[in-house]
């Protein structure tokens, strides 16, 4: 009995001991300061700077890799009937010229500064070549695409010695084309001819042409950020009539600065993107175009050199200009009505060239 009581005993002053023990614990915890956690502020990393090229487009006044500011451009015919659309690659054109044609048609030639980078993929549908659209070519300096031509463009290929690439009487050169099987299916054979940009390129890597502009060779477009003519007139929507079978439209989009462009009724779209071509500069020129005398084709002959009137649009506003051409090598020169040189929105520009007397431009 006395033993029970012992062990009971003890069993009470250990539990007594832990008590005071924990007490005492909580005591001095509670008497001590407290001590909060630092945690260190977040600090939300900037954001790196897009990378911006150091060389400017002479083109368009963007900016590309300095490599590329001394190309040839290359220039590419482009087919332009109803039939044959839609066009491929046109989005990634620098400038399209549009002209007349035989028969009141149109054709396009689009002109690239480069074909490096830029994932062009397919051109065409590739048509033939008129002696004004080659000297819109030399104008640049360009190397020229077309399938076929003329008699007369032909003469002057050879007359002028023009680094062409031909996908209907072409040697070499003939081997960066091809039938595209849909297009011939559904479109016609003569709707059918494609290249692309790497086609191009790996010919033009063969050392066939000077892929460099000669060092006396200049363009003095100028290109700013914003063009939108001051004192312009109001110029959203804007008709190009180049005759009874074509006319383009061209509606000024201000979320994107672009004029977005239209024909035969519906969007242009290129065929690579399925999207809606846009340009920031529209020019309108006027010069003289007669048929020529005696052509049973009824060919054209374009005056492409001299002076003349033209049409400015930028930023939904329009004013009246002048262009002068000083001979087939020389690029076109703009300026307004007061001799003032004509600065361009940096972007891509569309140019018609049409008759007055047979063509019309109509604003709203």
């Amino acid at each position: 009995m006395k033993q029970i009581l012992s062990f009971l005993c003890a069993v009470l002053m250990l539990a007594a001991l832990s008590a005071c023990g924990t007490a005492e614990e909580d005591a001095a915890s509670s008497s001590a300061p407290a001590v909060s956690a630092v945690v260190p502020a977040f600090v939300e990393e900037p954001e790196p700077e897009p990378y911006v090229p150091t060389g400017t487009n002479p083109l368009t006044g963007l900016p590309m890799e300095p490599e590329y500011e001394t190309l040839r451009p290359v220039a590419v015919m482009l087919n332009n009937l109803k039939a044959a659309q839609p066009q491929l690659g046109t989005s990634l054109a620098d400038i399209i010229y549009e002209v007349p044609a035989e028969g009141g048609i149109t054709r396009m030639m689009a002109l690239y500064q480069t074909l490096e980078g830029e994932n062009v993929g397919a051109l065409g549908s590739i048509r033939s070549s008129r002696p004004y659209y080659i000297e819109l070519a030399l104008g640049h300096d360009a190397l020229y695409v077309h399938a076929g031509g003329s008699p007369q463009a032909y003469s002057d290929i050879s007359k002028w010695g023009v680094d062409h690439m031909d996908g209907v009487n072409g040697g070499s050169d003939a081997k960066i084309f091809w039938r595209d099987a849909e297009r011939r299916r559904t479109m016609g054979y003569e709707h059918s001819m494609l290249t692309s940009g790497e086609s191009i390129l790996n010919y033009l890597s063969e050392g066939h042409f000077r892929t460099e502009h000669k060092s006396n060779y200049t363009y003095s477009q100028k290109f700013v950020e914003d063009a939108t003519p001051l004192n312009g007139e109001t110029a959203e929507h804007v008709s190009v009539k180049f005759s009874q079978y074509k006319t383009g439209t061209f509606d000024y989009d201000a979320a994107t600065g672009k004029y977005m462009v239209g024909q035969y009724g519906k969007e242009y779209v290129d065929g690579n993107t399925e999207e809606q071509v846009g340009v920031t500069n529209l020019l309108v020129l006027e010069t003289a175009i007669s048929v020529i005398s005696g052509d049973s084709y009824g060919r054209l002959t374009v005056k492409t050199t001299g002076e003349g009137k033209g049409t400015y649009f930028c930023g939904g506003k329009t004013i009246p200009i002048c262009w002068s051409r000083a001979n087939r090598n020389s690029p076109f020169v703009y300026s307004t009505q007061g001799g003032i040189p004509l600065n361009l929105g940096r972007g891509n520009s569309y140019v018609c060239i049409l008759s007055p007397k047979t063509g019309s431009v109509t604003v709203s």
